[in-house]
Order: C-alpha cells, then structure tokens, then sequence
C-alpha cells in the first residue's frame, strides 16, 4: 500500500495556496463531515447542505471541534433538501466545485422503502444536475456505488463491465451515472462519479436497522454484545478507509486530465477481505485497546439484495487520477478502533456499556 500519494500531497500543498467555493451535499453525514474537515482545514470555503434524515448536528459540532475558529467562520451551512430544486439553486449559487454525497443509502432500506429511495437517490440528483447547470459550477463529484455491478460475477470489478441491479438502492446509482452522461453531452456540464465500496470511518453511524457492518459491529464489541454475520462468514467486500475517498473527491475535482472529466472511477483499495476476517480484525485490534471480546459471531441467513463478493480493480483512477489509497483495512481500523473508544460515550454514540 503506498504510503505516500506525491499527487494527492502536491494537491493539497495546492489548495492551501489557493481558495475555492465547495458545497458538499450531506454534509452533517459520515462521508460528507469528513470532506468538511478536510476543507476546512485546507482554510478553503465550504457551503453545506442537508435535511438532517440521515446527517446529525454532533458530526458539525465534531468537525468545528477540530478545526480552528477562523476556519469555522468559513463554513456556511443551509437546512435544505435536495428534493427541493430552489435548496438546491440557493445552494449552488457562487459555487465552484460541488461534492454531492445526499442518499438514502442501504440496500435493505431501499428494498422497504424504494419508494423513499427513489425520490432522493434520482430526483435529488437531477435537481442538483439541474442546480449545477445553471449556477455554471465548474464541476459535479457525484457518489456513485459499487451496487452498480449488481450481478456481474467477474473479480475484480472493472468500471466498463456492469451486471443487472439487485436491489432499488442499485437502480438508483445506475441512474444517477446515466443521467450525469446525458446532462454531460447535452449540456457541457462536468461530472465524476465515484463508485464506492464499504467506506468506513470516524463518524459513519451505528445506530439503525440500515447501519454499515464495521461501525455495527464496533458498537456490538465496546456494549460486549452478541455479533450477527449474514450468511456463512465467507462473503468479501472491498472495504476503503474513509481518508482514501476524501482523497478521489479532491483528486477528481481539481484534475486537469480531460481524460478523467465525465467518467466514473471505482473508489476502494483492491484489497479482498471477508467478513470472517474482519471479525477477527475488529477483536485483535480491540485488545491493543486494553478490550477483550471472547463471543463468537452468530451466523444468521444470507441477506436480500447482498452481492456474494466485491473487489475493486482501480487502475483506471490510478491512470487518470493519480488515485493511490493510503490505508488498508487493517490500517484504516487501527485508526478507526481508537477513535471509537475515545468517542463510545460522546453525543451521538452512546454505547450502553464499555466493556474492558
């Protein structure tokens, strides 16, 4: 794994030379509070927006904790709803680089509610496509998903070669990539779509039947709670540190690769970990953390709309990105699981009990 990203660091020596108007759509959520941090601490300028369905106001008062107050002062924040298309314009206006992270996410929740799923996921997008256009913002970085190769059993996945969707939540992601190529021809705006897999990080919820297996699991091991794997254990995924998809938002924004524009990037490590191996991760690196876990994981039947397997093949952002993840899973869980222990009775993350 690189230790170092030359691009990505001559980028950032960049930006704090240099200011730029960021909005970032979901920002009070896990992915968009960490580009906030970022930002903000590059003393760039950033405008916010969310509804607070899935963000929270303590991932705001996180961030402001860590930056200093000038930097704060650059931040403006806007209650809004990219359902509504005028939230959507207010937002954008002045704006030079959008960072639309605002979804519903989950499989599962999608297959409850595609109806929900449906409205934010694409007509969300479009009004922020719309919004884009006629604000003439420079350029629209997009979450797209790994749920687009749905039932394409090729390892690993290549941006090129996409199955059928598994799941409402999968359908959705597709459309947003369809409609970012058409808005792309027909009316010259600039778009990258970043194809995540199993981001995980400081701040990315744990609560809810709809909450992503690490911060569940990581809750489940600090309350010494029973863990519940889908299915026989031997499932993988591709699971990217959070520090590494800040990285492809601030690469894909700023590139200057004509090559790069309107294209969609796998976002990831390249790195096959199944689930088995992440419990045993999770409870080897609790025990640096003075923590021990002796239960064993329960295994419960597979999980609707679930992908089998999930690897990245990320040489395309290599190639037109200078993309280069610094943190593997392992990596990225030493970092993550000290955090959680220095956060579990914090707002917003209560656990019931810290066992030790």
């Amino acid at each position: 794994m690189d230790t170092k990203s030359s691009a990505y660091d001559n980028l950032l020596q960049k930006l704090k030379n240099e200011q730029h108007t960021w909005l970032i759509t979901g920002v009070a959520g896990f992915i968009g509070s960490n580009l906030l941090e970022t930002l903000l601490k590059l003393n760039q300028n950033v405008i916010g927006l969310d509804n607070f369905h899935t963000g929270y106001q303590h991932n705001l008062d996180d961030v402001k904790s860590l930056v200093n107050s000038a930097q704060w002062e650059r931040f403006q924040f806007i209650k809004g709803d990219i359902r509504n298309l005028q939230d959507c314009l207010k937002a954008c206006d002045g704006v030079d680089y959008v960072l639309h992270e605002a979804a519903l996410g989950s499989v599962p929740r999608s297959i409850a509610d595609p109806l929900a799923t449906n409205e934010v996921n694409i007509s969300g997008f479009l009004n922020m496509l719309v919004a884009s256009r006629d604000k003439k913002v420079k350029r629209l970085i997009y979450a797209a998903s790994s749920s687009t190769y749905g039932d394409h059993a090729d390892l690993p996945k290549i941006e090129e070669r996409i199955g059928k969707p598994l799941s409402p939540y999968a359908v959705t992601k597709l459309v947003n990539e369809l409609y970012a190529e058409v808005f792309a021809k027909t009316y010259g705006v600039e778009l990258i779509g970043l194809r995540y897999f199993n981001v995980f990080g400081p701040r990315q919820n744990p609560n809810g039947a709809y909450a992503a297996v690490i911060p569940t699991w990581i809750t489940k091991i600090l309350a010494d709670q029973s863990i519940y794997i889908n299915g026989d254990g031997e499932t993988s995924r591709d699971f990217c540190f959070i520090a590494n998809a800040v990285q492809a938002n601030l690469l894909a924004s700023m590139s200057q690769n004509p090559l790069a524009v309107n294209q969609v990037f796998n976002v990831a490590v390249g790195e096959q970990n199944t689930l088995k191996k992440l419990f045993e991760l999770l409870r080897d690196t609790f025990k640096t953390q003075s923590i021990q876990y002796d239960k064993e994981p329960i295994f419960q039947e597979f999980r609707s709309g679930d992908v089998r397997h999930s690897l990245a093949d990320i040489t395309k952002g290599r190639n037109l990105l200078s993309y280069a993840p610094t943190f593997t899973l392992t990596q990225g869980i030493s970092q993550l699981v000290p955090w959680w222990v220095s956060h579990a009775n914090s707002v917003g993350y209560k656990i019931e009990k810290v066992c030790r």
